[in-house]
């Protein structure tokens, strides 16, 4: 994941445009907003990124913790939020220090894909040591073995189509191309989970979990899953 973190903490052009980048933290937000149960619901959001809505997120819930791995974006959370008192920045050392059973819903989105199988399996133990009995954590923008580039491009464009961004989705696809995020990829490799692979996942990390109707964010050819504390049956006789 360390390689992922650098260029997320560097000066990138994953975004087509400032419109593009607006819109895709705007529709992550509602996104996550329509898994918190009660407004004084404690929410996580994992390895999080520059969350830029995060305060709509704050709005709807009683405490928002954001975790980032990344110093750089890290910083920005910090100064962006500052004022907010609802919302907490953290590092994910922070994170695994946090008290047993404090937190509501653990969102983790477009983060698997960056994490080798044990960093996903150790974040998830860490994840489930931090959930109330009753609490969720949704895991979303699961990427699929047997979905390639081609239907990122596509979900891209009809995302763009939709809002006004066309053009400058074009460019930035050639941008992208070229740039560092296509040789890191290449290079790196982003992890890809069947369903039942990534609910047997979740099923050793001591969850139930099923997959959404629908995925968080643009992409619906993605998946998200939404898992909770696995019942514990009494023992037999």
């Amino acid at each position: 994941m360390d390689d992922w973190i650098d260029y997320y903490d560097s000066t990138h052009t994953i975004y087509a445009s400032k419109l593009h980048r607006d819109l895709h933290f705007q529709l992550i937000a509602k996104d996550i907003i329509g898994y918190i149960a009660s407004p004084d619901a404690v929410v996580l959001d994992y390895a999080c990124g520059e969350a830029l809505s995060a305060a709509k997120v704050a709005e709807a819930c009683g405490q928002l913790i954001l975790a980032e791995p990344a110093p750089g974006v890290r910083g920005r959370l910090i100064a962006r939020f500052a004022p907010n008192t609802k919302i907490r920045v953290r590092s994910l050392d922070d994170v695994r220090k946090m008290a047993e059973k404090s937190v509501d819903l653990v969102v983790m989105n477009s983060v698997a894909q960056y994490m080798t199988a044990a960093e996903l399996d150790a974040a998830f133990a860490i994840i489930k040591r931090l959930l109330r009995p009753g609490g969720r954590l949704v895991v979303g923008d699961i990427l699929r073995p047997e979905v390639g580039m081609p239907r990122d491009v596509i979900a891209l464009l009809q995302f763009a189509a939709r809002h006004g961004f066309l053009r400058d989705a074009l460019i930035g696809l050639v941008a992208t191309a070229l740039s560092d995020y296509r040789q890191l990829r290449t290079k790196v490799g982003l992890q890809r989970y069947s369903e039942a692979e990534i609910v047997a996942k979740l099923a050793a990390a001591g969850f139930t979990a099923s997959r959404a109707h629908s995925n968080i964010g643009h992409n619906p050819w993605r998946m998200t899953f939404v898992a909770r504390h696995a019942l514990r049956l009494p023992p037999a006789g």
